[in-house]
């Protein structure tokens, strides 16, 4: 089964704009730092831009974050790049004609529900800022 890593990603390319406001950041140069290709890079950016979370001109490697990393939150992010998409998902392709099967699956919804939105509650307490630092942080003590 294969997990979305495209809040991850988006987070990380917000970082990198955020920490090179100088330098020429082309999607093959945030690509190579992501590990990934330009043009998934390109896809993220185009979701960015769309939630009004990033602006960029075709042409001009300058991307730019529309606020201060203190006014975007990690929920920002998430619903800019996954939409109303949830963490956690049912298995949907259970035995219809079995109680189980289908009453187990409407019985967990009510928790992956309730579970969504303790996870949104905190998501929109954690700003890209909160993130910047904490990388700040961890790079410190990489060099000491």
């Amino acid at each position: 089964m294969k997990y979305s890593t495209k809040l991850s990603d988006a987070v990380h390319i917000m970082a990198f704009i955020s920490l090179n406001p100088v330098e020429n950041l082309s999607s093959e140069k945030i690509a190579y730092s992501i590990k990934t290709n330009p043009s998934y890079v390109r896809q993220i950016m185009s979701l960015l831009r769309k939630s009004n979370l990033i602006t960029s001109i075709k042409g001009h490697p300058k991307p730019t974050l529309t606020k201060e990393p203190k006014n975007i939150t990690l929920l920002d992010i998430y619903k800019s790049v996954e939409g109303e998409k949830p963490l956690l998902h049912l298995d949907t392709h259970t035995n219809p004609e079995c109680g189980v099967g289908v009453q187990i699956q409407l019985s967990l919804q009510d928790y992956f529900n309730k579970i969504q939105e303790c996870a949104e509650k905190q998501m929109q307490k954690i700003t890209l800022q909160d993130i910047l630092n904490k990388y700040h942080e961890k790079l410190s003590k990489i060099n000491i």
